[in-house]
């Protein structure tokens, strides 16, 4: 038995050979308002330009050694200045194509978060509001996030 080779690097940077998808997380916060259920939304910037525009769950990749619990509060507040806690995944989503820029593995978390701030848009977020889930159309909703919206909706 001879040894099993070794994996091949990159001589730059020293990754492995692998080709792997990226790991993303999206923040699903709700309220319950006298005209219905409610939805914390980012409006998408130009990146990518698809998307532009389009209402979407607060969210971004996961840094390497980042917990994905930490990373979805940490995009939670960097997009809408909203601190949330108690992440508990409420669904995945990974079919290769759902993100144009590359394979991305969508974990979604219920996170809480203060139903009563002003959701202001930063980072790569353009705005970023309590939308009524009513508005949330696959014409108003970037990628597969109206599955999401729609798991709500029961």
């Amino acid at each position: 038995m001879g040894a099993e080779p070794k994996p091949k690097r990159c001589p730059t940077c020293g990754r492995d050979g692998y080709h792997s998808p990226s790991v993303t997380v999206d923040a699903v916060a709700a309220r319950e308002t006298e005209n219905g259920l409610e939805l914390l939304m980012i409006e998408r910037g130009p990146d990518p330009s698809v998307w532009q525009g389009l209402w979407a769950f607060p969210g971004g990749f996961v840094d390497y050694g980042e917990d994905p619990e930490d990373a979805v509060l940490r995009e939670l507040n960097e997009e809408t200045g909203i601190e949330g806690q108690n992440p508990r995944v409420l669904h995945i989503l990974g079919a290769p194509g759902r993100d144009p820029r590359k394979h991305c593995v969508g974990l979604f978390y219920l996170v809480d978060a203060d139903i009563d701030t002003e959701p202001k848009g930063a980072d790569d977020a353009v705005s970023a509001a309590w939308v009524p889930i009513n508005e949330l159309t696959k014409d108003t909703v970037a990628a597969d996030h109206l599955d999401i919206v729609d798991m709500l909706r029961e």
